[in-house]
């Protein structure tokens, strides 16, 4: 199928060995311990990091108040040295930040902005309101604080302005088809309870013409369904090109249950004529957190077992200045 959506395309510079590498938390508090491992391993990878020292201040379950971390976030996108900005968790409290960052900030300085969780809030939104391409994928207090936390060859093909690469999803991936066919759209989505809490609010989705990414974490199969149910009923699988579902990690009624969560799935989105697959680990995973670029063209082919899935341009620019450009 042919996509309905044009690509944004305002790209980030790309980010290279001896860039810094900003850090927020835009949701809730974090650990400096996970964040000093974090860091080490940031460093190890060649980057430099920043943060600013108040990333450590409480307000109940939130990362500080909601002005220190728009302030935060918004003075991360103004630094000329900081290439990109990775947030240091999820948890909950990005949806405070919606009606307060200024978008002039955003769109006026692109810059690699990464993360997943309660941040698909802020990815959605900054890439249906500003064009800037987005990043779902490794986070500095979970992933790249942990061994084995992050894909390396995702995250590099991401963020270094390599063009048309494939993920492979071969048996080994844990990836699994569930509807033959073939699509072309522009790849989106992210966390799934947070795309179906943007209905009914200006911050809403936008999801014509994509190939649709969806993931979650400790939901039960009911909870998915009823989530899934109101994409539908909310018209927001019309003119989605193909589904791509995430590993889906922990999502069990209980251990004896006498069904699987594709057959859930298949229940809900079985019949859209578009090709369907399971087990993608970007996001909430159990292990090597694969980076996917939120707003560039992408490509799935599904035959039986067989599956084929390309980002097919970069995501970023392979300059030094920085710079903007439109596809």
């Amino acid at each position: 199928m042919a996509s309905t959506r044009q690509t944004p395309g305002i790209k980030p510079p790309a980010l290279r060995p001896g860039d810094t590498v900003g850090i927020v938390a835009p949701a809730s508090n974090i650990k400096p311990e996970l964040l000093e491992v974090g860091c080490r391993a940031l460093r190890k990878l060649g980057y430099k990091t920043f943060y600013f020292d108040s990333i450590l201040h409480q307000d109940l379950y939130f990362a500080g108040s909601v002005e220190r971390r728009v302030r935060e976030l918004q003075e991360m996108f103004k630094r000329p040295e900081v290439r990109a900005i990775i947030c240091a968790r999820g948890g909950y409290g990005a949806n405070y930040l919606l009606d307060k960052v200024d978008l002039n900030t955003i769109r006026a300085h692109p810059k690699i902005f990464a993360g997943y969780s309660d941040i698909t809030t802020l990815l959605t939104y900054f890439t249906d309101s500003t064009g800037i391409i987005t990043f779902h994928g490794p986070m500095v207090t979970k992933d790249f604080a942990r061994a084995d936390g992050f894909d390396s060859s995702s995250w590099r093909n991401a963020v270094s302005a390599t063009g048309d690469w494939a993920l492979p999803l071969d048996s080994r991936s844990g990836v699994k088809a569930l509807a033959d066919g073939s699509a072309e759209g522009i790849l989106y989505g992210g966390c799934l309870s947070m795309l179906a809490a943007s209905l009914g609010t200006p911050y809403e989705i936008q999801t014509s013409g994509t190939i649709l990414f969806m993931e979650d974490v400790a939901t039960k199969p009911y909870q998915i369904d009823r989530m899934l149910m109101q994409l539908r009923l909310a018209g927001k699988f019309d003119g989605v090109q193909g589904i791509i579902f995430g590993e889906m990690l922990d999502c069990l009624q209980s251990g004896d249950q006498n069904y699987t969560l594709e057959e859930v799935i298949m229940r809900v989105v079985g019949d859209l004529g578009v090709p369907i697959v399971f087990g993608l680990r970007s996001g909430h995973v159990s292990k090597q957190n694969v980076t996917l670029p939120i707003g560039v063209r992408a490509q799935l082919q599904v035959s039986g077992a067989q599956i084929g899935f390309r980002i097919l341009e970069p995501a970023t620019l392979n300059q030094v200045s920085r710079s903007t450009a439109r596809v």
